[in-house]
């Protein structure tokens, strides 16, 4: 079934196929249920990084329930505060402990040096007498330095995350033992009368204890830190791959030093506020708490290998160890029950971990494609000699050719008000052929990706758009300038399409606003098969305002809209919808402004770019021809799904882009002639043609030449930048 090679084809005409307004029941069910069921959202949902937050938070709202329901008085608010004082203070734990397992370590001392905290806050207060901040400051400073010596051994020196930090859980627990033995009695006998020091311990904000707003803050702070900054961005790299991380000029081991200092600050932060609150200078704090907040970490579903966790899943661990703690103590189980619990629950977090990450992307690949129901009118005919104006012909088979070797994949061609011809190419270059002959290429920019439609504004600059990373400008000096990569955001969008994924044409409007088309917020560039086959409107057409910087999206749920051109009324935009194989005008100025009307309904083909020809009407590319197997699956979403999951990908069926032509039609829709390549040989694949003094220039994102024909009766002294800014 692949149709996608680039042999040549001779275009043939589709047989009549039903209409899209054929009644037959069948075809009607089909239609309302994928009208009223959009499955696509399940794969939408799936695909978002915090559906994993579900599992967890699933866990914790079962475990409310469950524990709500059997234990006795669980829910009264003296249980309710305590509790979540003691969340608080488990939760700056569980953050140490998730910034280290996202950077790819793991951190066994906490418990030694929440220990080491404690003790330090309550020598310091009730033997010393110390204001409250230096208490705070000396505690946190000190779990800091401990925790970088870990860093340094681990980071630095690459000893084995598991066995340095357990020596150091050991040795910790060894020095805080020795030192309650010498100075327990002098700790206890001291009285520390400080109210700061008390609203710490005992206080709370509008009824929320202290440690558990100020948790909560700093989840804030380090979920910022770690989604939005160069930081957080680093200690993922370096937890999915050290190498990798390396190879981006990553500071790799000061980068795992780092978490481990980070790791025992918030241990500091945790002991101050355990200490405020219990005055407990034995030697049972902190025991037990590197299995706690390991618990936590792997239940909320942050990944033992690194590089991939969040701040919400540490909150929701934090939450669900926490209550399973407390509920086991007043349930009145005896004390190995509690870590029995516990440790069952690590197990199955570990194993349900394990088996997600390793099938996630399998289920996702399976249901994220979700085809359509789509009709298209039966195709007019292309026979030739039929009479029809889309008649095959071979008027393209004499075409000169230019840069012939020289060029890869010119999917849009531009003149300069100089006359000078540019286009891109699959390595992120514009490309330039100097004028009259355009005989040679040259870079003449590099910006990456792929550039693919492209307009010349005002000041001779090149206005581009570039697949996967948005909407550029060159100008003569061939610096690059980056316009717009965002627009807003759907209100209802499940995925977040304020990003534009696949920008591929634009113009610009007498004003200096740019519309430019967006393919589809689906799919990336490489994945075009992918929303050919699925056929879902999810395209869009995006304003860049220059003058205000601004970006919005004016017209949305658009079929693979790819090619956009400024009308002569100076008014509208006309754009093509490549799998829909229509035309329309968007009107953005005069009493029709903001509203949409066909041009042209039903074409023969897939239209690609379109632009001004010299007399006041259009010429559009055709990059592909319908045909009927395809016509006939589009109003078949359940055969196209089963081949998605079951078929080789260029094994599919999907639009034939072997053979394409030009059409030329007036503003009012007619087509008034048609250029083919009958042979296939010049150009088996065109998206895009700009006319220039009398010849017709042709691209191709397939082919590895630009294409020129003379038009009989062409105007020699007509370019494209006379026609939109009076240069000539």
């Amino acid at each position: 079934m692949a149709v996608m090679d680039t042999h040549t084809t001779s275009p043939r005409p589709s047989p009549q196929a039903p209409d899209a307004s054929g009644d037959r029941l069948s075809d009607r069910l089909v239609r309302f249920r994928h009208r009223w069921i959009p499955t696509h959202i399940f794969g939408e949902l799936l695909s978002k990084s915090w559906i994993d937050n579900i599992v967890p938070a699933a866990i914790l709202v079962l475990i409310v329930v469950i524990f709500g329901s059997i234990v006795p008085n669980f829910f009264l608010p003296a249980n309710v505060s305590d509790g979540t004082r003691q969340i608080g203070e488990l939760g700056f734990v569980v953050l140490g402990m998730m910034i280290v397992v996202v950077g790819g370590g793991i951190d066994l001392s906490v418990g030694s040096n929440f220990a080491l905290g404690n003790l330090l806050a309550l020598a310091l207060t009730n033997m010393f007498d110390l204001p409250v901040g230096l208490v705070f400051v000396a505690v946190v400073g000190t779990c800091s330095f401990i925790g970088l010596i870990n860093g340094v051994l681990v980071g630095v020196l690459k000893l084995r995350a598991f066995l340095t930090t357990l020596v150091m859980l050991i040795g910790l627990r060894a020095l805080v033992d020795t030192l309650l033995l010498k100075y327990a009695l002098d700790i206890s006998a001291g009285y520390y009368d400080n109210a700061v020091w008390d609203f710490a311990g005992s206080g709370d904000i509008f009824g929320v204890p202290v440690s558990f707003v100020v948790f909560i803050l700093a989840a804030i702070l380090i979920h910022i830190v770690i989604s939005r900054t160069r930081l957080g961005w680093h200690i993922m790299a370096v937890g999915g791959s050290r190498r990798s991380a390396h190879n981006a000029g990553i500071a790799v081991r000061w980068t795992v030093c780092l978490t481990y200092v980070i790791s025992g600050a918030f241990c500091g932060v945790s002991s101050f506020f355990y200490a405020a609150r219990l005055g407990n200078g034995g030697s049972y704090p902190g025991v037990g708490l590197e299995v706690l907040a390991l618990t936590a970490v792997i239940v909320g579903g942050i990944s033992l290998g690194g590089g991939r966790g969040s701040v919400a899943k540490a909150v929701i661990g934090a939450m669900i160890v926490q209550i399973i703690s407390l509920a086991v103590v007043q349930m009145g189980l005896q004390s190995g029950a509690g870590q029995l619990v516990l440790g069952l629950i690590l197990l199955a977090a570990i194993g349900f971990d394990v088996r997600w990450v390793k099938n996630r992307d399998k289920i996702l690949s399976r249901v994220y494609m979700s085809p359509t129901y789509f009709a298209l009118p039966a195709s007019p005919s292309t026979d030739a000699g039929s009479g029809s104006p889309y008649a095959a012909n071979d008027r393209l088979g004499q075409v000169d050719v230019h840069g012939l070797g020289q060029l890869d994949g010119p999917e849009d061609v531009i003149f300069d008000s100089a006359g000078n011809l540019y286009c891109g190419d699959r390595l992120g270059n514009i490309m330039r052929l100097d004028g009259p002959d355009y005989k040679d290429a040259r870079i003449f920019a590099h910006i990456g990706g792929h550039p693919l439609g492209m307009a010349i504004d005002r000041e001779d600059s090149i206005v581009v758009c570039v697949g996967g990373m948005g909407l550029y400008r060159v100008r003569q000096d061939a610096s690059v300038e980056k316009l717009t990569d965002e627009t807003n955001r759907s209100l209802l969008s499940i995925i977040d399409d304020s990003r534009l994924r696949l920008t591929d044409d634009c113009d610009i409007a007498p004003d200096g606003r740019i519309f430019f088309s967006e393919a589809t917020t689906r799919f990336d560039m490489a994945s075009w098969p992918s929303d050919a086959l699925e056929s879902r409107p999810s395209g869009r057409i995006v304003c860049y305002d220059p003058n205000k910087k601004t970006t919005r999206t004016v017209a949305r749920n658009l079929t693979f809209p790819n090619g956009i051109t400024l009308s002569y009324n100076e008014q509208s935009i006309l754009f093509a919808e490549s799998w829909a194989c229509r035309i329309n005008r968007y009107w953005f100025d005069g009493p029709k402004a903001g509203t949409i009307e066909p041009v042209i309904e039903n074409l023969p083909g897939y239209p690609d770019n379109i632009n001004r020809a010299s007399d006041g009407s259009y010429w559009v590319a055709l990059m592909g021809m319908r045909s009927p197997a395809l016509d006939l699956a589009l109003r078949m979403p359940g055969f196209r799904k089963r081949m998605s999951q079951e078929v080789s990908t260029d094994e599919w069926l999907y639009p034939n882009i072997n053979t394409g032509c030009i059409l030329r039609f007036s503003e009012t829709g007619e087509v008034l002639e048609s250029l083919w390549d009958k042979s296939g040989t010049n150009h088996p694949m065109i998206t895009s043609m700009r006319e220039h003094n009398g010849r017709l220039f042709i691209g191709g994102i397939f082919n590895n030449r630009i294409g020129s024909l003379k038009l009989d009766g062409g105007d020699q002294t007509w370019t494209g930048p006379s026609s939109y800014w009076g240069r000539t």
